[in-house]
């Protein structure tokens, strides 16, 4: 297997998860740890398959190619995992993030998962990991930020298993339904897209009541 093939079955691994569980047996749940948590780890990965695969694990725990008590820990350990090494490189690099030319970090994203980060505290990482970008973009920011370890990893651990348990439980009880296995991406996206509407909604509505309080 070349370098290029490595990459591609990386990027698309929700895709061939079916054919690598035939092919490789219960070593699909260590390449299921490198996955999610490489993907949260590491800034310039931020882009490898995490909703749809954890999803999927759930599908296919369902028709007993993989153990759902054995996927949600080995899942569960590599969200945590991942979040603690990305707020120790957050943490390590420190402010200078925001004035060293790094061509590895995208800084428009560090500042909207920082921006985030600031407005919700610890209760950032609730929900971030249901957002793409931004569940890779918040441990950093707060290890950055320099938020205590004693309170990181409480809700990091909450958020990881709110996360995964939600979503291969949801994949476990619809994936292999047909109407929501032919159209995963567009519910995917629809899911993503509330959650991100009621965020924004909510810190609406906190501006305007403050504003409503500002001028009594």
């Amino acid at each position: 297997m070349d370098l290029m093939h490595v990459l591609q079955t990386a990027l698309h691994f929700d895709r061939h998860l079916g054919g690598l569980i035939a092919e490789y047996g219960t070593a699909v749940y260590a390449m299921l740890f490198a996955i999610i948590f490489v993907e949260i780890a590491f800034l310039p990965l931020f882009f490898l398959p995490g909703d749809p695969l954890i999803f999927l694990c759930g599908a296919f725990a369902a028709t007993g190619a993989l153990d759902l008590w054995a996927v949600i820990p080995v899942l569960f350990a590599a969200t945590v995992a991942g979040s603690l090494v990305d707020y120790a490189i957050g943490r390590a690099i420190g402010a200078k993030v925001y004035t060293a030319n790094y061509r590895w970090l995208d800084k428009q994203a560090l500042r909207r998962a920082h921006a985030f980060y600031e407005a919700r505290g610890g209760l950032t990482f609730l929900v971030s990991p249901f957002l793409a970008v931004v569940r890779t973009f918040a441990p950093f920011a707060a290890g950055v930020s320099r938020m205590s370890v004693a309170r990181f990893v409480p809700f990091v651990a909450a958020g990881a298993a709110l996360w995964i348990v939600s979503l291969t439980v949801a994949g476990y009880l619809f994936g292999n339904v047909p109407l929501v296995r032919d159209h995963m991406s567009e519910i995917m996206l629809a899911g993503v897209a509330v959650g991100a509407g009621s965020l924004l909604i909510g810190a609406i509505w906190r501006v305007l009541f403050r504003r409503g309080k500002s001028q009594v």
